[in-house]
């Protein structure tokens, strides 16, 4: 692997998946549309957590696992479909709400954010092995964290402490769990997919 394969731009899995398809705009409508999908039923799976409003729920596995597969800008085209079905009416946010609550806007909107830098960095390889991809999810998080937590103090009138308490420190265990599935899963998607020229990358 020379530099200049290192740096240059590479395709993702949704990429892979149109070139079995027709390369088409309605096939990219397709996988954005899929991907919102599969986030409003990972949003199903949602635990209450004491002293917070916010839920544990699947959203954000599903989030990057999109980001990942699809790219910079059909990931978040597939959070803000969700987002945007949701606010119409569609009973898919956490827990089959239809509607978002003021305190959980934050951590959508860090979601839209988060699932650009993820799909990016997926595009140069950041997706291909597990410690790469335990890499670019802490970050992806980071992103999600940042803008929620900051909203939730925001709206909440929280303290930075009391912000964290209730809206990242609860959550880090259940992040830990969906980063080592994402780390099992892309990894294990590209093996099993790529091309065999591609193979040594």
């Amino acid at each position: 692997m020379n530099s200049l394969t290192l740096h240059a731009p590479r395709y993702v899995l949704g990429d892979l998946l149109l070139t079995r398809l027709s390369r088409t705009r309605g096939a990219d409508v397709l996988l954005v549309t899929g991907g919102a999908a599969l986030i409003g039923l990972s949003a199903q799976v949602a635990v209450p957590v004491p002293g917070t409003p916010v839920p544990v729920t699947g959203q954000t596995l599903a989030v990057f696992l999109c980001a990942a597969a699809l790219g910079p800008w059909r990931g978040p085209a597939a959070v803000f479909t969700y987002v945007l079905a949701g606010l119409a009416g569609v009973p898919w946010f956490a827990g089959g709400a239809a509607g978002l609550t003021v305190a959980t806007f934050g951590y959508l909107a860090g979601m839209i954010a988060a699932a650009a830098v993820v799909g990016a960095l997926a595009r140069y390889g950041a997706d291909r092995t597990p410690w790469r991809v335990v890499a670019v999810m802490l970050l992806g998080n980071a992103v999600v964290y940042a803008v929620g937590v900051s909203w939730l103090a925001a709206v909440l009138n929280l303290d930075a402490r009391s912000a964290v308490a209730a809206g990242l420190t609860p959550f880090l265990i259940g992040d830990a769990a969906k980063i080592a599935i994402a780390a099992g899963l892309l990894p294990a998607a590209w093996h099993l997919c790529r091309p065999s020229e591609d193979a040594t990358h």
